[in-house]
């Protein structure tokens, strides 16, 4: 009995001890480094913005262009009437999306219904744009313990959550005075910084190119660039560049030069020997002399066919404004060919 009874203390020893060293060794053991998960590329501002306007749109606006290994969208509107008068490519500005609020969407929209059919391409980011932000993941408020803390929190403004896109809606965008609704412009961050210099100029004239291929499908018989902001300026750039001979009408709002681009919008546009129309808003000082800068241009090489229009911006009703646009858009369209 008194064996058995040892045996048995001697054991339950040995499972201690075996239990204490196994414990003793996955405290020991070195923990493996935590591998970081990759985080997925966020998408352009650009980018955002055609998403958006997809979930928006009827289906049968919105298309889907190809310039060389790149899809981008566009916004198509037939003319509404059984005789259209031509086709009109718009080219939005730096930060905006193919159916802006001001200019662009309005234009878009309100041309069909006077004869031409419309195409707005959307354009990819320019250096130095601020990307969407990311909005931050709702968090579980901490259990309260003993009380609530007297501390407020320091971020909790809520004047600053983005919307679900990640970036104001362009309902709420205010134009400054001197330009339409160009992005804020900030020192670009390397890890988010689009694409710069010749790759740019490349895929921006790779969206006209496939524009006006698909515009030719149609046969629209006249074919007209307009460009709003930086849109103009690549507008100007792309008919000088290229000269395709079925575009002979050039209409620019509030034309910008981007930054990176070394010539000056009033060699540029007098140059094209296009019947160009130049629309431009008199609120602004440097928006009235680069438009005097561009007009004494255009007269010491005696243009053609180069109209200037400046336009009385109506800052506190909007909608009068882009309804006084599109008639003298629409009135230089139809006026009689010089």
């Amino acid at each position: 009995m008194f064996r058995h009874h040892r045996l048995r203390i001697c054991l339950c020893v040995l499972a201690i001890a075996s239990t204490d060293l196994g414990a003793s060794e996955a405290e020991s053991a070195p923990e493996a480094p935590a591998v970081p998960a990759e985080r997925p590329a966020l998408p352009s501002r650009s980018e955002s913005m055609a998403a958006e306007l997809a979930r928006q749109l009827p289906s049968t606006e919105v298309l889907r262009l190809q310039a060389s290994d790149e899809a981008f969208m566009a916004l198509w509107r037939p003319a509404n009437v059984a005789e259209p008068k031509g086709l009109v490519i718009l080219l939005p500005g730096a930060g905006e999306s193919a159916d802006w609020p001001r200019s662009i969407g309005p234009l878009r929209r309100g041309l069909p219904d006077y004869g031409w059919h419309t195409l707005s391409v959307s354009l990819p980011d320019s250096p130095g744009l601020l990307p969407p932000a990311t909005p931050e993941p709702e968090r579980e408020p901490p259990a309260e313990e003993d009380g609530p803390s007297e501390t407020p929190a320091a971020d909790s403004d809520p004047q600053a959550t983005p919307n679900e896109a990640g970036y104001l809606p362009e309902e709420t965008a205010t134009a400054p005075d001197e330009s339409t609704s160009e992005a804020v412009q900030a020192e670009p961050d390397p890890s988010t910084e689009p694409d710069q210099g010749p790759q740019l100029v490349e895929r921006i004239d790779g969206r006209i190119d496939a524009a006006l291929a698909h515009a030719r499908t149609l046969q629209p018989g006249l074919i007209v660039l307009l460009g709003q902001g930086t849109g103009g300026y690549w507008a100007a750039r792309y008919l000088q560049q290229l000269a395709p001979e079925d575009v002979r009408h050039l209409l620019l709002i509030q034309p910008r030069q981007p930054e990176g681009q070394d010539e000056p919008l009033a060699q540029l546009v007098p140059a094209l020997k296009l019947a160009t129309g130049d629309f431009f808003y008199q609120n602004g000082t440097a928006a009235r002399a680069e438009a005097r800068a561009r007009l004494n241009a255009s007269r010491r090489i005696q243009h053609p066919a180069y109209h200037q229009v400046g336009l009385p911006a109506l800052i506190d009703d909007r909608e009068s404004e882009q309804q006084q646009l599109l008639r003298r858009v629409r009135g230089w369209l139809d006026r009689p060919a010089d």
